[in-house]
């Protein structure tokens, strides 16, 4: 797997996100009633920022496993923690 400072080189990236930010878009994700596109998500934030702060946000997302971005361009939460506690409380559920 490749190292944080690979896949976020600074690519003339002007401002990372506060973590403020990030939980903002995670919210708006996890409560979205139907799976966004990026300028669906983008237009329906509480506080508006700039399109590369977004996009670093959603390449973060689906790096750390949180999303996954389909072929038309939808964003999906894919991420569930309660679900990854289940299975490895029941031996018989995790596979090896």
């Amino acid at each position: 797997m490749a190292g944080t400072k690979t896949v976020f080189k600074s690519k003339n990236i002007l401002r990372y996100p506060r973590l403020d930010t990030v939980l903002m878009v995670e919210e708006a994700i996890q409560k979205a009633k139907e799976y966004p596109t990026k300028a669906e998500l983008l237009r329906s934030l509480p506080k508006k920022m700039m399109y590369q702060t977004f996009n670093t946000i959603i390449d973060y997302l689906e790096y750390s496993g949180k999303i996954y971005t389909d072929k038309d361009g939808t964003i999906i939460w894919i991420w569930d923690p309660e679900g990854v506690r289940k299975i490895l409380k029941n031996p018989k559920l995790v596979v090896r």
